[in-house]
């Protein structure tokens, strides 16, 4: 393995430096919201997310999804007879359905269109900024 020159060290820490430079000034330019939506029925979850990316749009945002998360199945095994029949169970299930949406460079007005929205009851939303 032949051994490392003082050139070659030189390159490779600027090119590592310039790597890092880039790397940082991208980070800085990009602030981002995440918009974390979730329902129990997918229809009504689809319409609100349309809803909040026509929004986005209209203003010139940058939108990232609607990406969907895996849904959330919660089961529950109840006895159907209070005393006498034990193996009677019945099962119910809850299922979340979930999306996120990434809004790249938000700007003022797309906040406060995203706040003043009107959307079905049902739907969860939580909003961070990034």
């Amino acid at each position: 393995m032949p051994a490392k020159t003082p050139t070659t060290k030189k390159v490779t820490k600027v090119a590592k430096v310039a790597k890092a430079k880039v790397k940082s000034e991208t980070e800085k330019d990009v602030s981002k919201l995440r918009i974390k939506v979730s329902a129990y029925e997918n229809k009504i979850l689809d319409a609100s997310v349309k809803q909040i990316v026509d929004t986005a749009l209209r203003y010139d945002g940058k939108v990232r999804g609607p990406i969907p998360l895996p849904t959330e199945i919660k089961k529950y095994t109840v006895n159907r007879g209070a005393f006498i029949d034990k193996n009677a169970r019945e099962q119910f299930e809850m299922r979340t359905h979930k999306r996120v949406i990434d809004i790249m460079n938000p700007s003022p007005k797309i906040i406060e269109n995203l706040t003043n929205l009107n959307l079905p009851s049902g739907v969860n939303i939580d909003v961070k900024m990034m």
